[in-house]
């Protein structure tokens, strides 16, 4: 399938063909200190990805293997990408969140789940749960559509 998303500011913006109708989570430190939570990841081949606002995306070498990228402007998180040859070499991953549309995908696989925190145990125990009319009925500068 075809996908477009972007960051929070839209000045960065991409077009990606061929995506899989498949998602990750990555739980190890450096992700989860990147996205400030878990990576909800889609891996796409890098050429089947299209940047619109380039001069706004920042890189990173984040490790002897791999780099992150994020809005300069905003600081969205944009993209994990390995550099050395290995199993997802080739790929970039982006975070489930910057798809216009992030429906119609399956959670297939979670690495490091050695590392996940006890408190990412979304499903379990019993908390409150609130609808976006919720939220905004406690605060009105918030849009119910």
């Amino acid at each position: 399938m075809d996908k477009s998303g972007g960051c929070l500011c839209r000045a960065v913006r991409f077009d990606a063909r061929n995506v899989p109708s498949t998602y990750g989570i990555c739980h190890c430190p450096s992700c989860r200190r990147w996205m400030g939570s878990a990576l909800l990841e889609v891996s796409v081949k890098t050429d089947d990805v299209t940047w619109y606002g380039a001069e706004y995306i920042a890189t990173r070498k984040t490790s002897a293997w791999a780099e992150r990228a994020w809005c300069r402007e905003c600081g969205t998180a944009l993209y994990f990408r390995q550099t050395k040859p290995g199993e997802w070499f080739g790929a970039t991953d982006l975070p489930l969140g910057l798809f216009d549309d992030p429906n119609g995908f399956t959670l297939t696989h979670e690495i490091f789940v050695d590392e996940t925190p006890d408190s990412f145990a979304f499903a379990q125990g019993d908390h409150k749960r609130l609808t976006r009319a919720d939220v905004a009925a406690l605060n009105p500068d918030i849009k119910t559509t």
